[in-house]
């Protein structure tokens, strides 16, 4: 089980996105913070997971495939699978 829940992790991503926005490249070296140039790869990486999610459940959906078996393959709850793409993905 996640040890933080997607509305945590939004959270965090926004407070990321935010500082990133007032943040003057000209005077941060990535090679004097290693950890935030982490911090920025695996933002992304998160964002582009789960857009290929979204995109994996619509496709579940459009193939016909229950909330109960999507639920199932996310390891949650179909009421869970539901709750978090049921406005994203169409069936």
């Amino acid at each position: 089980m996640p040890k933080h829940t997607d509305k945590q992790i939004e959270a965090a991503a926004a407070r990321f996105e935010q500082w990133a926005e007032n943040v003057d490249p000209a005077t941060i070296s990535w090679q004097e913070a290693p950890e935030l140039l982490a911090v920025a790869q695996v933002a992304d990486n998160v964002r582009a997971d789960e857009a290929r999610l979204r995109d994996a459940v619509t496709a579940a959906r459009n193939a016909g495939r229950s909330w109960n078996r999507i639920g199932v393959a996310l390891g949650v709850s179909r009421q869970a699978a539901r709750q978090r793409f049921g406005d994203k993905a169409s069936a």
